[in-house]
């Protein structure tokens, strides 16, 4: 080890993107979406598959801080406080980690013809009711 440590990936509209190690063989792909210092720090989990086409969150958290791993194809949007959109294309079989804040509205959607993966991860438990979650589409 050199003592040297990796600056973290700049933040885009409040986001941080960051492509994850993977291990890729004939079986298929493996990864770990978060560290242990990471994993301590959620209050929930939960894996979502999506079929082609298909878009998943369009919504933004009041309080929670969203992280999820995905696993593409996928188009990652997102919307910064002044109102910008950005996009993330991550291709097939591909594995990013994103980290979300409180109030930035966020969408993904599968632009392939495999499914598409995610692991995400919260800051706060989960509400069945939606206390934590504002609706808004922005893909």
């Amino acid at each position: 080890m050199s003592g040297r440590t990796t600056p973290p990936p700049p933040a885009v509209g409040g986001v941080i993107a960051e492509p994850l190690s993977a291990h890729v063989d004939a079986r298929g792909l493996l990864f770990e979406p978060l560290d242990e210092a990471g994993l301590a720090m959620q209050r929930n989990v939960h894996v979502v598959l999506t079929r082609p086409g298909e878009v998943r969150g369009n919504h933004r958290h009041r309080v929670a801080t969203e992280i999820t791993a995905v696993v593409g194809p996928c188009r990652v949007r997102w919307k910064d406080a002044a109102g910008g959109l950005h996009d993330l294309e991550i291709p097939a079989g591909q594995s990013w980690r994103l980290r979300i804040p409180p109030g930035v509205a966020h969408a993904y959607r599968n632009d392939g013809d495999v499914p598409m993966v995610l692991v995400s991860f919260s800051s706060i438990p989960h509400d069945p009711n939606g206390g934590d979650t504002e609706r808004e589409v922005i893909l």
